[in-house]
């Protein structure tokens, strides 16, 4: 028999048999129809649920005890989900690809830095639909220790919210305001670690072996050893090697970030319906996009890197089988900064339906500072599209620092020696370059590599800061231009756009972070700052930079909004003839748009032979400017200009 259809054969009569149990605990407190209904999404999930934890944990002589108790885990969380939720689910399940729609149009923000807390946040839903944001990305909001929590990210209680925030009640009460302005949450789920505070670590430390099985812990160095032979360290300069010893309890724990997080062991499958429901948890809270946190850490195998691993992918399958079954409204983005052709290995229907796009925001960088946009064109050339009905999250920065997430072999085609480019990049962005415009500081660098990542605002990375500085208007414009010109590109060239807010105002670097002690050394502060009110007052002043560049970006927003060729269509990446403009076609139905990009600070021209060869006719309107254009021998692009063309009448 095959295994396929073994597989088949045991999930049909494995839920056979389950079903009288759930049905016994569950059926009799549920509305029949309502009860039908959640039938028929575990009859359909059912099968490739069954393959996924059969691979995981089929091999454990109680593997059929688990199955059960995901199940009702997995079941009870959907009986206690809200009844508004439950609707959501069903207006989702009509329209299931919701997020590739053109109208959405994401932010991501600090709580602390951008409203002080969760209450002051709802007071500030008014600034985001000004803007046209329906997608808001929250940084984490859990409890975390006091002191050193990796940003957020050393989860100490995912049901309970930091007290400076708020409650998990202000978070569900922000939750229903959004979703009642047409908003969806989204939240980062840090589901490869917790911290050592967290009350698992607590009862591991004091001895309980059954919470001591959540972590991965061994006796000696024997196993860590052997382990680090084919491990590359996260944070070298932190502490070498991947395991921290706790005298304590007289053992070592796998610790890949900081020795504060605790690495979780998904070979226990307790752990993993632990950690479902934490998960169906947060969904029931009224979160749509759960962004899964260093998804490429979740399973260790010894003699591999124990990054990007088979069971990593199987892990994320499982979750959104489950997800699909008790909260279909909610769906998954990962997070994988790593190599280009494996962050696209998470992306599917049944794995991550949305994606961070690292790539796009290297190559944008990239593009600025060479004026050369081939490493660009080939990159999204041979990796943006996505299979179907899953989307990119694409975005120029975001809370971390910029790191030069391009293909070697992509730049070796072109002729390029990658690590001498990255080290170039770095150079740039941290203004060591002579004629950069940049002013950026390095993150993580290794002074014996030269290898480094950036840190700094969009705006003073793109050249504002120094044209402010030096009062050159010309400087000035020219990074109005960029900000616009990038931020362009994430907003048409499909997939959801994502802003860090601050940047669609110039806020520029605050090198005031070193005052505190617990911010020194952690250049990424440079951008994390608090909201400046006194720009946000511009933005309606076009006679100011804040508003000069809010306003361009409104425009941009209400393009894209606002014409059917950015709604679930199709990117075709085109070679333009000039080595300096990026060029792309966004096609829906009948509607077509071509966009233009000059990431140079020279006019560069298109020879209208080939823009015939495109399809252009002679004269297009240019929605940005709002102009028409006539290309009868060439078309000309001013420094920095961004074009999207489309047939008059259109």
């Amino acid at each position: 028999m095959s295994d396929a259809r073994w597989m088949k054969q045991h999930s049909t009569v494995s839920l056979r048999r389950l079903m009288p149990r759930l049905e016994a605990r569950f059926k009799a407190q549920v509305d029949p129809d309502e009860w039908q209904g959640y039938v028929q999404r575990l009859e359909t999930h059912f099968p490739r649920l069954f393959d996924c934890l059969y691979r995981l944990y089929g091999q454990q002589y109680d593997f059929f005890f688990h199955l059960e108790s995901i199940l009702a885990s997995a079941t009870e969380m959907w009986w206690v989900r809200p009844a508004e939720l439950k609707a959501l689910d069903a207006l989702r399940t009509a329209d299931p690809y919701w997020y590739q729609s053109h109208r959405l149009v994401g932010a991501m923000c600090y709580v602390d830095l951008f409203a002080g807390d969760l209450v002051g946040l709802r007071e500030r839903i008014s600034y985001l639909t000004e803007l046209g944001i329906n997608y808001l990305h929250l940084m984490p909001v859990f409890k975390v220790p006091e002191g050193d929590n990796d940003g957020g990210y050393a989860v100490s209680s995912y049901r309970e919210i930091n007290p400076n925030l708020g409650t998990m009640e202000d978070l569900v009460r922000l939750a229903d305001e959004l979703r009642y302005r047409g908003i969806s949450l989204c939240l980062d789920f840090v589901f490869n670690h917790t911290a050592d505070e967290h009350d698992w670590a607590r009862r591991a430390q004091a001895g309980d072996p059954e919470y001591q099985e959540y972590y991965r812990m061994f006796p000696d160095r024997e196993l860590p050893d052997a382990y680090e032979r084919s491990l590359n360290p996260i944070f070298p300069d932190e502490h070498p090697g991947s395991f921290t010893y706790r005298n304590r309890i007289r053992k070592w724990i796998w610790t890949s970030f900081h020795n504060y997080q605790w690495d979780l062991n998904y070979e226990n499958p307790v752990v993993f319906n632990r950690m479902l429901e934490e998960m169906l948890f947060l969904a029931n809270q009224g979160v749509e996009i759960l962004r899964l946190d260093a998804v490429a850490f979740v399973w260790k195998e010894l003699g591999t890197s124990c990054q990007n691993l088979p069971e990593a992918h199987i892990i994320i399958q499982a979750f959104n089988a489950l997800v699909r079954i008790a909260a279909p409204a909610m769906v998954f983005k990962s997070e994988a900064i790593v190599h280009p052709d494996d962050v696209r290995k998470y992306i599917s229907e049944e794995e991550c339906q949305l994606s961070y796009n690292p790539q796009l925001m290297a190559l944008l960088w990239d593009a600025l500072a060479s004026r050369d946009i081939r490493l660009l064109r080939y990159g999204l050339q041979r990796r943006f599209a996505l299979p179907s009905g899953c989307a990119w999250v694409n975005y120029v920065r975001c809370h971390d620092d910029i790191g030069w997430t391009f293909s070697d072999d992509d730049a070796r085609v072109l002729d390029l020696d990658p690590q001498a480019h990255r080290q170039f990049l770095s150079q740039f962005y941290t203004a060591r370059f002579e004629g950069s415009f940049a002013r950026g500081m390095p993150f993580q660098e290794n002074l014996a590599t030269g290898d480094a990542r950036v840190s700094g605002t969009c705006a003073s990375l793109a050249g504002l800061e120094k044209g402010l500085y030096h009062n050159d208007e010309t400087e000035i414009e020219y990074a109005i231009r960029k900000i616009l010109l990038i931020h362009g590109v994430i907003l048409t060239i499909g997939g959801i756009p994502l802003i860090y807010l601050g940047d669609e105002i110039g806020v520029l670097n605050d090198y005031d972070y070193e005052k505190y002690l617990a911010k020194i050394g952690d250049t990424r502060w440079l951008h994390r700052l608090p909201f400046d009110e006194a720009r946000a007052e511009q933005r309606w002043d076009f006679t100011t930079v804040p508003g000069r560049i809010y306003q361009g970006l409104l425009r941009l927003i209400q393009i894209r909004q606002q014409n059917l060729a950015f709604t679930r269509a199709e990117t075709e990446v085109v070679d333009t003839g000039n080595e300096h403009v990026f060029g792309y076609f966004r096609n829906h139905d009948e509607y077509t748009v071509l966009i233009l990009a000059n990431f140079s600070d020279f006019t560069q021209h298109l020879e209208a032979r080939r823009l015939r060869m495109l399809g252009l006719r002679k004269t297009e309107v240019d929605l940005f400017a709002g102009k028409t254009v006539t290309a009868t021998r060439e078309l000309s692009l001013e420094p920095y200009a961004f074009m999207v063309l489309a047939r008059p009448g259109k």
